[in-house]
């Protein structure tokens, strides 16, 4: 479904990403892992067409998508869900997931309901302005304007980055049933070990801007984690 091909980003004079190489098949789980500072959000950022591809290519469904402006991946049906949320904090709750709205193939009008089922307590709120919400809310309200778009693909980056325990395992429980019922292809950032061994059916470990390794989950042993996630 997504093919990133010898990638290499560079960032005012440094180079972040080297020769990078990935495959995403469609309906799967995807955990990229590594320590901090190793290149994973750029990853997610360069495929977004948030920062520059240098070299290389990306292809989603076949088509070249890396030299296409940023606001075109969520027609294609990208979403994506970055870290610190960048949700729009003077807006309503509501106001928030209409944003997603004009990206939607089937050009519906109004929020699926579905939306408020995966997630209550926006509809609780839905008045209420996005930034008085808390942490764990606001990340609801990012996954939820991301999935309005109603995508085929939905990449997080690091989504329980200060969030408390109930709404990491909420938020799990809909990647989960997302993916399974709807065949949503998940990619995730993720440093916790054990959301990302819950979420991932694949693995890809990063180091110094490069992917070093990747397998099925079960296939992730103490010493890839020895050698490449622990700190």
């Amino acid at each position: 479904m997504i093919q990133i091909e010898k990638v290499n980003q560079k960032y005012g004079g440094t180079q972040i990403l080297w020769d990078v190489d990935l495959d995403i098949a469609e309906g799967s789980r995807t955990c990229i892992m590594g320590r901090n500072g190793v290149g994973k959000t750029t990853l997610l950022k360069t495929l977004m067409g948030l920062l520059p591809v240098h070299s290389g290519s990306i292809k989603f469904e076949g088509e070249a998508i890396h030299k296409q402006r940023p606001e075109a991946r969520p027609y294609m049906g990208i979403g994506y869900v970055p870290q610190g949320r960048d949700i729009f904090p003077l807006l309503t709750v509501e106001e928030n997931l209409q944003v997603g709205l004009p990206c939607r193939s089937d050009g519906a009008k109004q929020i699926p309901e579905k939306i408020y089922e995966l997630f209550p307590v926006l509809k609780d709120m839905k008045q209420r302005r996005g930034g008085d919400l808390s942490g764990g809310q606001q990340q609801q309200l990012a996954i939820g304007r991301a999935l309005v778009t109603d995508p085929k693909v939905l990449i997080l980056d690091e989504p329980n980055e200060g969030i408390q325990p109930n709404i990491v395992k909420q938020i799990g429980d809909v990647i989960l049933q997302l993916n399974e019922e709807d065949n949503l292809t998940v990619i995730l950032v993720e440093q916790k070990l054990g959301f990302a061994r819950r979420i991932g059916q694949e693995f890809r470990l990063m180091e110094r801007g490069r992917v070093v390794a990747g397998d099925k989950m079960v296939n992730l042993s103490d010493e890839l984690i020895r050698q490449h996630l622990s700190v």
